[in-house]
């Protein structure tokens, strides 16, 4: 697959860059895609809550009237998750959601995701660049060249890239991160993926270590 690569004035270059097929045109596999974004989602969770069981209710254990003749159910301990401030029943307790996936399932995971962005022609190729220094003003004119304003974007660098991070950062439906430390959530959730080109090389040339 051929891309014109664009300047960050958002005009072609002339020049073309040819998308590897193992990566770019990858089988799809949705199955994968599950798993990996389902993975992500559950990394992100805390586990942190928690409910006061009958136990751990502080009061009295008195019984609060006698088994039979009273005309309502027997009633023991005021901690009863039957009354008004009781204890919780089977309530949550704190816990680790993370789970293990085989590095070679979430390659075919990432693979697709791209994939499907290629697909839906939804890639744009920019020519490697930098910022002198973070400046938001200048972002948003990059986005607004590339007509991708509005949109959900994800720019995908070769390196860490602190001055154009920085100037996306305050930035809404806009993230920035190095080709390799994006996931297949990031990927799929971004409406146009942004590429530059040393994110390109680097992406085919890691993926190519690991098939």
């Amino acid at each position: 697959m051929e891309l014109a690569i664009h300047t960050i004035q958002g005009t072609p270059t002339g020049r073309t860059i040819t998308l590897s097929d193992n990566i770019f045109q990858a089988e799809l596999n949705d199955h994968a895609i599950y798993l990996d974004v389902k993975q992500f989602l559950a990394n992100q969770r805390q586990g942190t809550h928690k409910t006061k069981e009958r136990a751990e209710i502080k009061g009295s254990t008195r019984k609060l009237k006698k088994q039979k003749g009273t005309g309502g159910a027997r009633a023991g301990s005021i901690k009863s998750p039957l009354f008004r401030g009781g204890g919780r029943v089977f309530g949550p307790r704190p816990r680790d959601y993370r789970f293990k996936l085989n590095k070679k399932l979430k390659l075919v995971a990432r693979k697709s995701a791209l994939s499907y962005k290629a697909k839906e022609a939804n890639i744009i190729i920019v020519e490697d660049f930098n910022f002198e220094k973070p400046n938001t003003k200048q972002y948003i004119k990059f986005l607004s060249d590339l007509s991708v304003t509005g949109v959900r974007t994800l720019l995908l660098t070769t390196e860490v890239n602190n001055n154009v991070y920085l100037s996306s950062r305050n930035l809404q439906k806009t993230e920035v991160k190095p080709s390799l430390l994006a996931n297949t959530y990031e990927i799929l959730k971004a409406k146009k993926l942004i590429l530059t080109e040393g994110a390109v090389a680097k992406l085919e040339s890691v993926f190519k270590k690991l098939d």
